[in-house]
């Protein structure tokens, strides 16, 4: 009978453990390089470090990428929401000139980095789980992460999040 209590004791242990949220990033995904628009490689932790002491919202999403286009009007409802968050966009677009294309035509306003060409491979999406975009990551003051995922930029979890950051 005890065995037979501990089994169900154990597989939620198991599941509690692997849904807990990353609250930092890997060393992997910290070194990732990113592109400017000016083409230039930076270091995701260099792009982190520029705000230090301000709240972030990651949004990784690609101009082609049907529901990134659906979400960016939340974005920009969020973005009126809380204006004094900053905005990191985190583009998977397959080219450089499509990317820069989508910023404009969708009205990506913050900072944009083009991550690379294949969610599917890489540090920075195998350090996030990346397995859907758009995907979007709030980070705190302190750059530890408050969120870790929310596919909607409306999600309850997401607007919760920034209203106990402010």
């Amino acid at each position: 009978m005890k065995k037979l209590l501990i089994l169900p004791i154990l597989l939620f242990a198991m599941v509690s453990c692997s849904q807990a949220q990353q609250t930092a990033f890997t060393d992997e995904a910290l070194s990732a390089k990113m592109k400017t628009l000016d083409g230039k490689e930076i270091a995701f932790k260099d792009i982190l470090s520029q705000y230090k002491g301000k709240t972030v919202v990651i949004d990784v999403w690609a101009s082609w990428c049907p529901d990134c286009i659906k979400g960016m009007p939340k974005v920009h409802a969020l973005q009126q929401q809380f204006p004094d968050v900053k905005y990191l966009f985190l583009s998977y677009d397959r080219q450089d000139d499509k990317w820069k294309q989508g910023i404009e035509k969708y009205k990506v306003v913050g900072d944009n980095y083009h991550v690379g060409t294949s969610m599917k491979e890489g540090a920075f999406a195998e350090a996030i789980k990346l397995d859907w975009i758009p995907r979007y990551m709030v980070v705190d003051k302190n750059g530890k992460i408050a969120l870790f995922k929310a596919i909607e930029a409306d999600d309850a979890k997401l607007i919760e999040t920034l209203k106990n950051l402010k």
